[in-house]
């Protein structure tokens, strides 16, 4: 009898670890893209303001002197400052759309007549766009034929020209974004009900736990991840507003409503400026803003996984 001395095929490099690779390729095309047009984009800002430049001619180095002028901008509460203010206004309010979409998801996740079409009505602000939402709010805010001025006339009280109002126009302007916010951090929390464990649910009825104590117990523990998505997209998108203030205002009434990335735009892109290094700076300012509250909250997340 004899044995069979055949040597089984050596497997090649990639057949023994091509679990490991397959992932990479998936991700390999969205990695490139965000390098060319994310990273790449975010050095060359940070070089590009450290010169002096109108974007026609030639660039002029001038160090760290477009910071220097930010600085003493603000020391002298110019525009860089209000910009700087009415960001930071803008981040707190914006904030809001986070509980209010919860508690507009905690209202559609029930099984009630005609749900379907109360979901319909709170998901429409999302689907439109940003020049429609400040378009629509621009016709609302109007004190001649707008309907708050026509509300307000019916309880006695006098017209508001609140985009003309230097006090009232930064808050009109939020609360317009706030309409698709929070219809995009309900979406968020819809989603994340569906996940929710309903056997830990039940446990917790049988514990006694109902209305508040269910809610900050058992539901919102649950809830984290999507918590974590509307907090960083909500801040992000309170620090890059521009479409409602380019739409609604124009930065105006005399400036008041700028925030940094209309003033950026400004300095950089308008018919007035074509400082193109100052405009980088704002930019870098900006992005670094949005990288603190971006690099807490994945360390909080981490800390929070870490300690599980």
């Amino acid at each position: 009898m004899t044995v069979s001395s055949e040597i089984p095929e050596t497997e090649s490099w990639f057949h023994r670890n091509q679990q490991r690779i397959a992932p990479w390729i998936f991700l390999a095309p969205g990695m490139l893209f965000f390098a060319v047009y994310v990273i790449a984009p975010v050095f060359q800002s940070f070089n590009l303001s450290l010169y002096e430049w109108d974007g026609l001619g030639e660039k002029t180095y001038v160090g760290f002197r477009n910071y220097e002028d930010l600085y003493w901008e603000y020391v002298d509460r110019d525009a860089f400052f209000v910009s700087l203010k009415n960001n930071v206004l803008w981040l707190f309010l914006y904030l809001l759309a986070i509980p209010a979409g919860l508690f507009i998801a905690l209202f559609l996740n029930q099984t009630v007549a005609g749900i379907r079409v109360y979901k319909s009505l709170f998901f429409f602000p999302f689907v439109i766009s940003q020049v429609v939402v400040g378009l629509v709010f621009s016709w609302f805010y109007d004190p001649n034929f707008g309907l708050l001025n026509t509300m307000l006339g019916w309880v006695g009280m006098g017209p508001i020209n609140v985009l003309g109002n230097e006090d009232l126009v930064t808050y009109g302007i939020v609360a317009a974004g706030l309409w698709p916010q929070t219809a995009y951090c309900m979406i968020l929390y819809l989603t994340g009900l569906n996940a929710v464990d309903p056997e830990q649910i039940e446990a917790g009825r049988l514990d006694g736990a109902k209305g508040w104590k269910m809610l900050w117990h058992i539901i919102l523990p649950q809830l984290r991840p999507a918590t974590f998505i509307a907090f960083v997209v909500t801040i992000i998108g309170a620090l890059r507003s521009f479409d409602l203030i380019s739409i609604m205002t124009q930065g105006g009434p005399f400036g008041s409503s700028r925030v940094l990335a209309y003033y950026m735009f400004e300095v950089a892109l308008s018919e007035y400026g074509f400082r193109m290094g100052y405009g980088a700076a704002i930019a870098v300012v900006l992005f670094l803003i949005m990288l603190c509250f971006i690099t807490y909250f994945l360390w909080s997340m981490y800390r929070e996984e870490k300690g599980h």
